[in-house]
């Protein structure tokens, strides 16, 4: 079998996948409302390597059930095969018994004796006996028939005096002669002219089912691959909200505004992504708790931005990591349904640095279709950033009032800050009532009053001040410096991450 693309066979409505890669993973994703079973191909004598952890955690996210080969078992040497079999069998269990494919099956085969080169007259090795398995593998899937239309399009082709003839996979829904259809990357609707299932002319077709259909008057170099749906169910995105789950594997950390592959719907797209969570005066979630999304986003809520993702380690519970959602900003928009899956990846590592190249994964929540979203869409989501500013207390003016300065720049609008209340570190709290001169001083009305203790305690720091700045009187080198001011002031705000007009909220 070839270590470099991936096979799809359907038979009848049940489909049987099989990784080989992890390249071009978008295909696998699409459908994974339909995969049954994976075949998970694995070269004997090079064992597990990065594609194949790659593509045995899209199997993970895609579908239940796996069936691992072994291949290339002819180069093994015939004297040593048999243990070599079970020595990689054994380490592909251990590999295994943490995921969802605990103690699935393993065979060994030898699909190309000899290899691409050798005579046609060489018989494949354990073919036979993996028919067999994968028979005993399948069964009757659900499939559901309601629902709008979505089929992943591969293929398109036309016959001449017929049409144009798209052949796919139908994902969600179902179709029949007559119908509407539309192309939502090209924005046009099409009625559906004839339906073929291998070969044979049917009235309709549903989830599940492999199909082609014809359409006329549609030019087939417009379209390789992508999807057709009913109208209007899909949308055109450039933005998108999506919960996240780092993948385990990944060693890397998850930054913000860094740049992912972002494999969705149909496509893989680069994107910049921000991540945010829960505020962290919010609860926090326990061990005994499921390790699944509970919090539901909702653009009601406040959120907290994050540097990057964080882990339930850094938590402090060991394994869980706590609701976390990302704003994916894509560089070119995607066509796609509510709720798919979500994979994010870095696809530029090298394939042979030993290191998992998935990221996160999660579920697309909410679209952004404006194309000016950072404009028009994105203030909506309140995602804030706390920030805290220190600066000193010059002087006292009188027993309510006292002169800050060092917590703004001389060139600051110090009328964004009017009204915002701080604390001085003798425990007074204040508000900020406006400039005072041109270097950035302000002046700050104690509500309650200054407390002696503070009152003297400035006192005596402006003297020590007078004292070692008059001129002519140097300041001895054995007597200990006075700070120069001991009565710190603390602003702690709040700024909204995509707020426009960049307005500091206090709670």
């Amino acid at each position: 079998m070839p270590c470099s693309v991936f096979v799809c066979i359907v038979v009848f409505s049940f489909m049987l996948v099989i990784f080989t890669s992890s390249h071009g993973c978008g295909p696998f994703l699409n459908s994974a409302q339909i995969i049954d079973l994976m075949m998970l191909v694995v070269d004997v004598v090079k064992g597990v390597q990065t594609q194949t952890a790659e593509c045995l955690l899209i199997g993970e996210l895609t579908c239940p059930r796996m069936v691992v080969v072994l291949n290339k078992i002819d180069l093994l040497p015939p004297n040593k095969r048999q243990s070599a079999i079970e020595k990689m069998t054994k380490r592909l269990h251990k590999t295994l018994e943490s995921s969802r494919f605990k103690e699935c099956p393993v065979i060994a085969v030898a699909a190309k004796p000899g290899g691409p080169e050798a005579p046609e007259t060489e018989e494949p090795q354990g073919v036979p006996e993996l028919i067999e398995l994968l028979k005993k593998q399948t069964y009757l899937p659900q499939r559901d028939p309601k629902g709008d239309l979505l089929m992943a399009v591969d293929h398109c082709f036309s016959i001449r005096g017929q049409g144009t003839v798209m052949t796919g996979t139908i994902l969600q829904g179902s179709l029949a002669i007559n119908d509407t259809v539309e192309i939502p990357l090209l924005k046009v609707t099409k009625k559906i002219k004839s339906v073929q299932m291998f070969r044979k002319p049917v009235s309709g077709a549903m989830q599940g089912d492999r199909v082609g259909v014809c359409v006329t008057q549609f030019d087939p170099k417009l379209l390789e691959r992508g999807l057709v749906c009913t109208p209007g169910s899909l949308r055109t995105i450039f933005a998108a909200i999506i919960s996240t789950r780092k993948i385990g594997y990944f060693k890397g950390s998850l930054a913000t505004r860094a740049k992912f592959h972002i494999t969705v719907g149909h496509e893989t797209v680069m994107a910049k992504v921000t991540f945010f969570g829960l505020p962290p005066t919010d609860t926090k979630p326990s061990p005994s708790e499921p390790s699944s999304l509970e919090t539901p986003f909702t653009f009601d809520r406040e959120y907290f931005y994050q540097d990057e993702y964080v882990t339930g380690q850094r938590e402090g519970v060991s394994g869980l990591d706590p609701d976390q959602w990302a704003l994916l900003e894509f560089e070119r928009p995607v066509t796609c349904p509510a709720l798919c899956l979500v994979i994010g990846s870095k696809l530029d590592t090298d394939l042979h640095a030993n290191a998992c190249r998935l990221a996160f994964q999660g579920r697309l929540l909410h679209g952004f279709e404006d194309k000016s979203y950072s404009e028009t869409a994105l203030a909506q989501l309140r995602i804030y950033k706390t920030k805290h500013k220190e600066g000193q207390v010059e002087r006292v003016t009188d027993d309510y009032s006292v002169i800050g300065r060092s917590l703004f720049k001389k060139e600051t609008n110090l009328q964004l800050f009017v009204g915002l209340k701080v604390t001085l570190s003798t425990g007074e709290s204040g508000v900020i009532e406006g400039g005072f001169g041109q270097s950035g001083k302000f002046k700050i009305h104690i509500q309650e009053g200054l407390r002696p203790e503070t009152k003297q305690l400035l006192s005596s720091t402006s003297k020590k001040k007078g004292k070692s700045g008059s001129k002519g009187v140097p300041t001895s080198e054995e007597e200990p410096k006075a700070e120069s001011q001991p009565v710190s002031i603390h602003l702690h705000f709040k700024r909204y991450v995509f707020d426009p007009h960049k307005k500091m909220v206090q709670s």
